[in-house]
């Protein structure tokens, strides 16, 4: 009888640990919103440190706001939604980033011809007058 109890009572551990892995793997397997919001935290600050917010204003607000979606959502225990927005507001962020950049670019680009605009001017009148 003792005997009976005893592998009655692994056959129970064997299980409750087979849940439990299952259980752990299942929740490994889904994207862990936590981790999202951090990697769109992450991308919303290099945004904003390459000058986003003055260049590409609208981009910018769209992630903040899905940014802040997110957390809320985290915080509602909604993961599938705090998910979703969190890979939103990294890609918002991601486009703000490129689209500062691109007009930063565009910018020193346009500086650069006047610059040289200028100094075949000056080039053309030093010749002149020579």
């Amino acid at each position: 009888m003792r005997q009976i109890f005893s592998s009655s009572r692994l056959a129970r551990g064997a299980t409750l640990c087979a849940m439990i892995v299952f259980s752990a793997a299942a929740y490994a397997s889904s994207p862990i919103p936590a981790e999202k919001i951090a990697v769109a935290k992450s991308a919303v600050q290099r945004a904003e440190q390459s000058g986003a917010p003055e260049f590409a204003p609208v981009e910018m607000a769209a992630a903040r706001d899905k940014l802040a979606r997110a957390e809320k959502a985290e915080a509602d225990h909604n993961k599938q939604s705090a998910t979703r927005l969190a890979e939103q507001a990294d890609a918002d962020a991601q486009l703000a980033e490129a689209t500062a950049q691109r007009q930063k670019s565009h910018k020193a680009a346009t500086e650069f011809d006047a610059s040289m605009q200028a100094l075949r001017q000056e080039s053309q009148r030093s010749s002149q007058t020579n």
